[in-house]
């Protein structure tokens, strides 16, 4: 969290997908905070999560205003985390929303209010999901890249999104949104293994290519 400032100012005009790792890693931190404060029952993980949801979405947007849209034309994987850093904003909320009832009932009326943040974010990476999705069908790249890497966690990160949100909302929302996260996570779980077959032969090929 200390580099971030550092980070922020060397922002470029126009910035790849990687650079939204800055809200992915203040995320995180609120992640662990509000699972910290729902499994503990200790107060003051929560505010902090809370802080940080804050502090990650105003990063996700400035970086929104720097970020080179022809990536999604020409990016090699990594501005797939223009969505994964919206997952795991909505997982933040998630976590926070779940957080918000017993044992910390002081935060319950704080749970409509994330809950709605939750719902939001998700709907929003979703769509950068579907947008992401068209833009590899239409400009395919194909091959291994390293950052394809960088695919695999916001394809893993939205599924897991829309399973905590699920667990959050009341069946009718709930009836469409778990199978969902089902379904992409399977798609996850394909594309890693699309990527690790990629390294595999990235690996055999180089280890042919220095025997003599």
């Amino acid at each position: 969290m200390g580099l971030l400032p550092q980070v922020v100012r060397r922002l470029g005009r126009r910035v790849p997908g990687s650079a939204y790792l800055t809200c992915v890693a203040t995320q995180s931190l609120g992640v662990l905070g509000a699972t910290l404060a729902a499994a503990t029952g200790v107060t003051w993980p929560l505010p902090v999560a809370v802080v940080l949801l804050v502090v990650g979405f105003g990063l996700y947007v400035l970086v929104l205003l720097h970020f080179d849209f022809h990536q999604l034309k020409e990016g090699a994987g990594d501005h797939w985390v223009a969505c994964g850093a919206l997952a795991i904003s909505a997982l933040a909320a998630g976590k926070l929303t779940a957080a918000s009832g017993a044992p910390l009932k002081w935060a319950e009326p704080l749970r409509p209010w994330l809950l709605a943040v939750t719902l939001v974010l998700l709907l929003a990476a979703l769509a950068w999901y579907a947008v992401i999705a068209v833009a590899e069908l239409r400009w395919p790249r194909p091959g291994y890249d390293p950052r394809r890497w960088a695919t695999v966690f916001p394809l893993g990160m939205t599924a897991v999104a829309a399973l905590t949100a699920a667990g959050e909302v009341g069946p009718a929302t709930s009836g469409w949104l778990e199978p969902l996260g089902r379904v992409l996570l399977w798609v996850a779980v394909a594309v890693w293994a699309l990527v690790a077959a990629g390294l595999a032969r990235r690996l055999a090929g180089g280890a042919l290519r220095r025997t003599p």
